[in-house]
């Protein structure tokens, strides 16, 4: 089962990517080329593009491999599609590190099918934009024993639907038992709006080659960002010791109500380490969160004590 601890104990560096974005190879404004150049300029380590899987749009798995650099990686993959969730909608699965050839969904393949498949061909499989549709524990429930993690963040769908958290929805499914779902950030760019280079995940891995990027999301090596970085978080006797970029507050957050909080103490003032009590945690889990003034957070996978 992953541990948030993990990724910063690991040895290795942060590699920043952004996971759910499109092109148009399907409802995408920018092509191919574009996206990726503007993720690399941007400063990010990889990028996958996902497009719509969808007959409309020629079942399209990108192949960006040529807009690959020696500081730029791409990972293949797409939004998947199939079924009816508890909405009567069709389900959006994140599959990142698809083989190119991976067969069209067939008719009548549940979405759960359809996402252990992508799981089987060595995808990491994400609960993509849960509050944007609407889903429910037991959309949770059904989904979680194919998925890797959940959505935190959704860039297109908050500046579009304002819907964009997918913290609560994570948090049911660890107090329902589900605890091997990590969580990551993202943009779900279509360059129509304002929606790119606003959500990431930092992946922790010795090389930013795209399969040992997957693997480590696959053992929840990482951690999510709308703008604070974490430099550090470990474990010392009875608390988590954090270190970060400058924030307004930290906090270990976990089932329920229980918090361990700490401030600058003063209105506006910023501080980058904290000590966060386990005692409310004990024999269950917490996610460190780190937040700064203009609202951006970051947040660690749930860490089990």
């Amino acid at each position: 089962m992953p541990n948030g601890l993990d990724a910063f104990a690991k040895g290795g560096r942060f590699h920043k990517g952004n996971l759910h974005t499109h092109s148009t190879r399907s409802d995408g404004a920018r092509d191919p080329a574009d996206v990726c150049a503007f993720y690399r300029d941007a400063g990010y380590d990889f990028l996958c593009l996902s497009d719509h899987f969808l007959s409309r749009y020629g079942w399209p798995v990108t192949d960006t491999r040529p807009h690959r650099t020696n500081r730029f990686t791409t990972i293949l993959g797409a939004e998947v599609h199939a079924g009816r969730n508890s909405q009567g909608e069709v389900w959006h699965i994140l599959a990142v590190g698809l083989p190119d050839d991976f067969a069209p969904t067939e008719r009548g393949e549940t979405g759960e099918a359809l996402a252990a498949r992508a799981n089987a061909g060595g995808a990491f499989v994400g609960i993509a934009h849960p509050q944007w549709s609407s889903l429910t524990l037991e959309d949770g429930r059904a989904m979680a024993p194919h998925a890797h993690a959940v959505e935190l963040y959704n860039t297109s769908s908050a500046f579009e639907t304002a819907r964009g958290d997918g913290v609560a929805f994570h948090d049911m499914l660890l107090n329902d038992g589900h605890t091997h779902l990590t969580g990551y950030a993202t943009d779900d760019a279509h360059f129509k709006i304002a929606d790119h280079g606003r959500a990431w995940i930092m992946v922790k891995a010795d090389t930013s080659e795209a399969d040992v990027l997957v693997e480590a999301m696959r053992e929840g090596l990482s951690y999510s960002s709308t703008g604070p970085s974490l430099h550090a978080v470990a474990l010392d006797g009875d608390d988590l010791v954090v270190e970060a970029s400058e924030v307004g507050f930290m906090a270990a957050v976990g089932r329920g109500s229980r918090v361990a909080t700490a401030n600058a103490g003063a209105y506006g003032a910023n501080f980058s380490a904290a000590r966060l009590s386990t005692a409310p945690f004990r024999g269950d889990w917490c996610r460190v969160v780190a937040v700064a003034h203009d609202g951006s957070t970051a947040w660690t996978n749930p860490i089990f004590l």
